[in-house]
């Protein structure tokens, strides 16, 4: 073991592609990185080829991998979420101090890092002065490392215990929306308006250099230009089954159990899950008529209805996850600085946009907001592209095209914009059948009604949901 002690700024472990270009990124900003992984001869490998030449050291055991840390030790893990961090955890906590910090960097659900804060600090929640001089400490490293924009950083610290990996679950939760929105109007055009790939590749150009301007965006437009080696369009060789990893259904779940309607994200995780019966929906392709409906309209003009369906979606799905945030914050006790949430968010990540300025904006603004659609920037934004989103999802179904995001976006916005709802009606039904009472408009009294004469006036207590 070398006897190198206290010479790395902060250790890494795990060295998969995003653990060591993490690695070179921090020796480029001047910074010692100690590099670990449980398979030593990828520590061997990285060393002798990536990291060939700089300042980077290795470690070929978590006590090493200590030792070589200054004080104090700040080490983050970027592995496998699940037994793999509690392992690390444990191994770590047998060479490290009070005061030294272990960084999650990977895609561990919240409930996990709540639970694994409070074994780290015995039981209790961590001190909030405590917390503040840890943040200052890594604040510098991550900070110099990350995006920017308009020279600020997209990074900082979020909030306390878990806080950190909800915002991310989130974040990769609109990712699902945002890539599933874009999906669809790709097929709604393709479908409707019969255009090519290189057809369809030049009008996300356009795109983004507007409105809609984004990393997502842009790279629908090289891959839609991207060629076979018998030079058609290589994306229409891809099978149409789209795989996942969770953090979209963990903030689906996370939304029903705080009461959230973030309906956006729910139809673009129940899309992947359709795509995947692959074989069944072949055969129900044979099976299960259609429409055929041709569409008759100004092509020029349903290609800005698209550009508007999936601009006031995107707004849409935005608005219900920091809705969704929100209640976490309540439930958790977090305080959230959604304004810098948006500004991490605008550059340097997946759902990266020049849309995430104006809700930083919005944010700043004013702190309280209750909802992006408050805002008046995004109220006459989504006033201006409702025409043209109403035409596409009428479209979309008029000629049996799936549009499942843009339709459950607009069906969102309808609802939230109607001060009754029929749930009037739905509250009487679970009263007739239930006795579950329900709360008058006169004086929000909680009664049962007898509603055919037999069943008495006796109502249930067990809920109220």
């Amino acid at each position: 073991m070398s006897q190198e002690v206290g010479i790395a700024d902060i250790g890494l472990i795990g060295l998969a592609v995003m653990g060591q270009n993490l690695i070179l990124n921090m020796n480029d900003h001047g910074f010692v990185v100690c590099a670990y992984n449980r398979t030593k001869e990828k520590v061997t490998h990285f060393l002798e080829n990536e990291a060939k030449g700089t300042k980077i050291v290795g470690a070929y055991s978590v006590q090493e991998l200590c030792m070589k840390l200054k004080s104090p030790r700040k080490v983050m893990m970027l592995v496998k979420a699940g037994p793999a961090v509690d392992a690390f955890i444990k191994d770590l906590l047998e060479y490290l101090e009070e005061g030294d910090i272990i960084i999650d960097g990977g895609n561990s659900h919240y409930p996990d890092t709540i639970r694994r804060t409070k074994e780290v600090n015995g039981g209790k929640d961590e001190d909030k002065k405590d917390k503040k001089d840890k943040d200052v400490t890594v604040k510098e490293i991550f900070q110099a490392i990350s995006a920017k924009v308009d020279g600020e950083p997209c990074c900082d610290y979020v909030g306390q215990d878990g806080a950190g990996h909800f915002v991310k679950m989130v974040h990769n939760g609109i990712e699902y929306g945002d890539m599933q929105m874009i999906c669809e109007a790709y097929h709604i055009l393709k479908e409707t308006l019969g255009l090519s790939a290189d057809e369809l590749s030049d009008i996300f150009t356009e795109w983004n250099k507007g409105e809609l301007d984004s990393y997502l965006i842009e790279i629908t437009r090289d891959i839609l230009k991207f060629k076979d080696t018998d030079g058609s369009p290589l994306v229409e060789h891809i099978k149409d089954t789209a795989g996942q990893k969770g953090t979209g259904k963990w903030t689906v779940v996370s939304a029903l159990d705080t009461g959230s309607p973030v309906t956006l994200i729910g139809e673009a995780v129940f899309a992947r899950c359709l795509s995947a019966i692959k074989s069944e929906r072949v055969q129900a392709s044979k099976i299960l008529p259609g429409p055929n409906v041709k569409f008759t309209g100004d092509k020029k003009q349903f290609i800005h209805d698209v550009s508007k369906a999936l601009y006031a979606s995107k707004i849409i799905s935005y608005a219900q996850g920091f809705m969704l945030m929100r209640e976490a914050a309540k439930e958790n006790n977090w305080k959230l600085n959604y304004s810098g949430i948006a500004l991490m968010w605008r550059g340097g990540c997946i759902i990266r946009s020049v849309f995430l300025g104006d809700i930083k904006n919005a944010y700043t603004k004013n702190p309280e907001l209750e909802n992006l659609l408050f805002d008046p920037f995004f109220t006459k934004a989504v006033s201006e592209a409702t025409p043209g989103w109403r035409n596409v999802v009428s479209q979309a179904a008029l000629q049996g095209i799936p549009a499942p995001a843009l339709s459950a976006a607009l069906a969102f916005y309808d609802g939230y914009r109607h001060a009754v709802l029929p749930a009037n009606l739905l509250q009487a039904q679970r009263d007739y059948f239930g006795a579950h009472t329900y709360q008058r408009l006169d004086n929000d009294a909680w009664v049962h009604t007898n509603w055919t004469g037999r069943g008495g006036n006796v109502s249930s207590t067990t809920y109220l949901a």
